[in-house]
């Protein structure tokens, strides 16, 4: 079993947990459900810079990334520097993160906010609505084309975007349906946690132009960012190149100006 069916396994449990001690009612009352969704696709067909700064405490491959940051601190770093939108890890035993950490990047930004989870349930979509995101993270290596469907349909109709994160040909052939906003590739293999932006460059031309392109994982450069632009990206996710310096915002604002035409 490899880590990221480990972390599926876990994922399904921990969502049975939740289930059985707050009702759906309860997630619905949230102050968030009737807020409008500020749009992360239409913030990166404008951007020049394109970035998706995250906010992760660890991962499954790097022990301890840091844990001496507030949320507060990072969102608000990474607003000020310019970031499109941010995407906040809500995974605890993997990656260290929380629903909380969600709410208290709503309560400091504005701009859009990605669920960055191993989503399995609709739960965690009215969770994601709940706690005040703007889009969710669907990941095809682990649903079916029919799971992608009914849980994408139900995020649209919560007025949630959609980022569907593919690795390989099949996954985005079993993938590609409108309900998707946009498609990440994530240039990190899940299973055996190599990276290569070839992955990236191998799967452009066979994204339909209706979605944003999104790179993810393993860009730590602004040569990689202008190595992948002419493929037709418009979107780059970056957390662990921001989140190791002493100051996320301030490597986020410098990394931005970088980028700046």
């Amino acid at each position: 079993m490899n880590i990221l069916d480990k972390i599926i396994v876990d994922k399904r449990r921990e969502v049975i947990l939740k289930k059985s001690i707050i009702p759906v009612s309860q997630l619905e009352a949230s102050v968030f459900f009737s807020k409008k969704t500020i749009s992360l696709s239409k913030n990166l067909r404008n951007s020049t810079s394109g970035i998706i700064a995250e906010h992760k405490r660890r991962s499954p491959s790097k022990a301890e990334i840091n844990y001496s940051f507030t949320v507060e601190e990072v969102a608000k770093g990474y607003e000020d520097a310019g970031a499109c939108g941010i995407s906040v890890l809500t995974d605890g035993k993997y990656f260290g993160g929380s629903l909380d950490d969600l709410l208290l990047a709503r309560a400091s930004v504005n701009i859009p906010l990605l669920r960055k989870e191993f989503i399995v349930d609709e739960y965690q979509i009215l969770e994601a609505k709940a706690y005040g995101a703007d889009l969710i993270l669907l990941i095809a290596a682990v649903l079916t084309r029919e799971e992608i469907k009914s849980l994408s349909q139900f995020a649209k109709s919560l007025g949630l975007e959609v980022l569907l994160e593919v690795h390989n040909q099949e996954e985005l052939e079993k993938s590609i349906m409108p309900t998707l906003d946009m498609i990440g590739v994530n240039n990190r293999n899940l299973k055996t946690f190599e990276v290569s932006l070839d992955f990236s460059k191998q799967l452009a031309a066979q994204i339909p132009d209706e979605f944003v392109k999104i790179s993810e994982s393993g860009i730590s450069s602004v040569e990689a960012i202008n190595e992948l632009k002419p493929f037709g990206y418009k979107g780059f996710l970056i957390g662990e190149n921001f989140m190791k310096t002493e100051n996320a915002g301030k490597s986020a604002k410098e990394f931005i100006k970088q980028l700046a035409p």
